[in-house]
């Protein structure tokens, strides 16, 4: 996955396990739909492996959707305005020039400077305060990535996603409630350690208890889907479990050795949980294989990809 085009790249996105992901897509989906699309990692890798020709990418944050249909739909302006706001940081102290684009963001809600933002800000680690304002602070040490390779990384988006896609900023339970038993449904939502917090991660966190029962009626209506949820490192777990009444099968994928214990000295392997939908088993067992293996190489052109490169 490491040529997949993503110029968005920040924590908790699918990009690294998107490979792992996508051996659990059944052969024949209708659209890929992703209520909490985040980055659009899944979405951007289904298309580079040739998964399905339809996609609905949503997110309860406006400006990000709205930087990834521009992305998709105006690759040339998204670029040329990006170059623009990371050329600034060179005419003055690029700390100073990053919070008065920071501030603009927050008065605008400007998608053009929410991707500077997201490429300069600290380990592209998004944050928000509770009043829902970005709040991140700049990587000193890096300038985010470089206009050349961003276009880059922009137009290979726009070439996978184009003419494909629709895009929306609605609750995630609207979305749901209009998906098809044809769709393919991949949710990654907000990071629920305690029921009812909001991640500052997040614009808004969701309910677990609910969350369970728009699951519980997919199932009723025979929706496949596949949910990124809780997980592990060492003996500490993170997130609920979703209940066993569902009838969904639980996988674990490595996520890689953990930074964070790396630092206090210890060796540690983090585990994302990944739940299957009963309707999604029963396409995999009429296509007889379980599951199934990813191409070697996408195919379409080669886009370079760097993460918050100097």
């Amino acid at each position: 996955m490491k040529n997949v085009p993503h110029p968005v790249q920040y924590q908790g996105s699918k990009r690294n396990l998107a490979a792992a992901i996508l051996r659990y897509f059944p052969k024949d989906i209708g659209c890929l739909v992703e209520p909490f699309a985040g980055s659009a990692a899944i979405s951007i890798a289904a298309s580079a492996y040739q998964r399905t020709e339809a996609f609905w990418i949503n997110d309860l944050n406006k400006p990000l959707v709205e930087l990834l249909r521009l992305m998709v739909e105006q690759p040339d302006e998204v670029a040329s305005a990006y170059a623009e706001v990371w050329d600034g940081q060179h005419q003055k102290d690029g700390a100073d020039h990053y919070y008065q684009v920071r501030d603009a963001f927050n008065q605008t809600q400007d998608p053009y400077l929410f991707l500077y933002l997201l490429a300069r800000c600290v380990k592209g680690a998004v944050r928000y305060n509770a009043d829902g304002m970005f709040n991140q602070s700049p990587d000193k040490r890096r300038q985010g990535t470089r206009p050349a390779t961003m276009r880059g990384n922009i137009f290979g988006v726009s070439a996978l996603l184009k003419g494909k896609t629709r895009f929306s900023a609605l609750d995630y339970s609207e979305v749901l409630r209009n998906v098809t038993g044809d769709d393919l449904v991949y949710m990654d939502p907000p990071y629920q350690g305690v029921c009812g917090e909001r991640d500052s991660r997040y614009l808004s966190g969701i309910v677990h208890a609910g969350f369970v029962e728009m699951l519980e009626e997919l199932n009723n209506r025979g929706i496949a889907y596949i949910v990124s949820y809780d997980g592990r490192r060492g003996d500490k777990t993170f997130g609920k479990l979703l209940p066993d009444y569902l009838e969904l099968s639980r996988v674990e994928l490595e996520a890689g050795r953990s930074s964070q214990s790396t630092l206090l000295g210890r060796d540690e392997t983090t585990y994302e949980s990944l739940y299957l939908s009963p309707a999604l088993m029963q396409k995999q067992a009429r296509s007889s294989v379980m599951p199934r293996h990813v191409p070697k190489s996408p195919q379409y052109p080669l886009f370079g990809v760097d993460s918050y490169h100097a």
